[in-house]
């Protein structure tokens, strides 16, 4: 479970988050297991996300948004219209994968 946030962690991630776009899009299937897997890559790379989801229920949305942050151990941003913000932290000493580095 995650922990939660503070109202100045809060905020600070708020005004981070305002300049990204949604990386994952949540359709009309609903929260799939794809989809969850699909957040939790996400997370590992950016620990900051926006996620846009496609049902007009704002019950069900807020609903995506529980399951998300229960299943995945991250924490809640903001839910503004159709659009979720969820935060993870990476794992201290965690890199990111990728190429290696070049030797100077």
């Amino acid at each position: 479970m995650a922990r939660q946030l503070n109202p100045g962690e809060r905020r600070a991630l708020k005004a981070r988050a305002h300049a990204l776009d949604p990386v994952v899009l949540v359709g009309n299937g609903g929260l799939t297991a794809a989809v969850l897997t699909e957040i939790d890559r996400s997370l590992n790379a950016h620990e900051l996300i926006k996620i846009r989801v496609a049902d007009n229920d704002r019950d069900s949305r807020s609903d995506t948004l529980r399951r998300v942050c229960d299943d995945l151990g991250a924490s809640a941003v903001q839910h503004i219209g159709r659009t979720l913000v969820i935060y993870r932290e990476k794992p201290s000493g965690a890199r990111p994968k990728g190429r290696p580095r070049r030797k100077p």
